[in-house]
C-alpha cells in the first residue's frame, strides 16, 4: 500500500498501463498534496511513459505567477475554488503538453483559510473529453485530509477513461 493514499502499488501500475493504452499523458497542479499526488503517481517502475511532470503552487501567489490562473479569479474567489482548480489543471495540462492536467486545491487545516473550512477540498481534471470538478468535506487530520485528498485525484483520473 502506498502510505499516502491507502492505494496499492499495483493499482497505481495498472491505472499507468491504462493511460498508456491508452496513449494518455498526465500533469499535476497541486497545492495543498504538496507533491504527494504526483509521488504517488511516479512510483511504480515505467511512470515516465504517462507521467508528463506537475507542479507546487503550493501559496495563492505562485497559482498566479507561475500556472498563470487570472489574478482576477484568484482575488474574487480565493484559492480554495472549483473554478480555480479547473483553471489550475487547464494550466498544467497545457504548460506541460499533456493529454490531461489533473489539480487540488484546499485547506488541510489546522486553521481554516480565507474563511473556508478546513477539509474542503477541490479536485479538477480537464481533458480534450471533458472538464470534471469535485468538491470534497473530509474530517480528519492535516495529514489524513491530504492523504484522502491524493486518493480522491487517483480515482478522478481513473473514472475519467
Amino acid at each position: 500500500m502506498t502510505e499516502s493514499t491507502g492505494l496499492s502499488a499495483e493499482a497505481v501500475a495498472d491505472l499507468l498501463d491504462r493511460l498508456a493504452a491508452e496513449g494518455e499523458t498526465v500533469a499535476v497542479a497541486e497545492s495543498l498534496t504538496g507533491g504527494l499526488v504526483c509521488s504517488t503517481l511516479i512510483t511504480p517502475p515505467g511512470a515516465s511513459r504517462v507521467i508528463v511532470g506537475g507542479i507546487v503552487a503550493y501559496q495563492t501567489d505562485v497559482k498566479a505567477t507561475v500556472l498563470g490562473v487570472s489574478e482576477s479569479l484568484l482575488a474574487e474567489r480565493g484559492a480554495v475554488d472549483s473554478d480555480v482548480a479547473v483553471a489550475m489543471a487547464r494550466q498544467v495540462r497545457a504548460k506541460f503538453g499533456a493529454t490531461i492536467g489533473l489539480a487540488t486545491t484546499g485547506v488541510a487545516g489546522p486553521d481554516q483559510q480565507d474563511g473556508v473550512s478546513v477539509g474542503t477540498v477541490f479536485v479538477a481534471l480537464v481533458s480534450d473529453r471533458d472538464d470534471v470538478v469535485q468538491k470534497f468535506e473530509f474530517d480528519g487530520t492535516r495529514d489524513e485530509i491530504r492523504q484522502r485528498t491524493v486518493a480522491a485525484a487517483l480515482r478522478l483520473l481513473e473514472n475519467s477513461m
